[in-house]
C-alpha cells in the first residue's frame, strides 16, 4: 500500500470541493483506493488530501496525469501543491 499526502491552499473551498467530487471516477480509474479530505482548523482554505494506492508507482502516475493537472487549475488551487509519497 502507498499513500499520497497533498497540501494546498484553495481560493474557495466550496468551489474546490465541487471539482474534487466531480473527479471521483478519474481518481478510481487512476488507482485511488481510498481518499479523505481535511481542512486546517484555523484556515479552512488550506486543504490536506490523503489518497491510498496499491503502489507508489500508481500514485506517481496518477499525479503526473494531464487530466489531474487541468482539474487542479479548474478547482482554484493557489500556488504549487505540496505532494508527498509514502510506502
Amino acid at each position: 500500500m502507498a499513500l499520497s499526502l497533498v497540501l494546498h491552499r484553495v481560493a474557495d473551498y466550496d468551489a474546490w470541493r465541487k471539482v474534487y467530487d466531480a473527479f471521483a471516477d478519474a481518481q478510481k480509474n487512476g488507482g485511488v483506493t481510498e481518499q479523505s479530505v481535511h481542512r486546517m482548523a484555523d484556515d479552512p482554505d488550506n486543504v490536506l488530501v490523503i489518497h491510498k494506492f496499491d503502489t507508489v508507482e500508481a500514485a506517481r502516475a496518477f499525479f503526473a496525469s494531464t487530466e489531474l493537472k487541468e482539474a487542479i487549475q479548474r478547482a482554484g488551487v493557489q500556488g504549487e501543491p505540496r505532494i508527498e509519497f509514502f510506502e
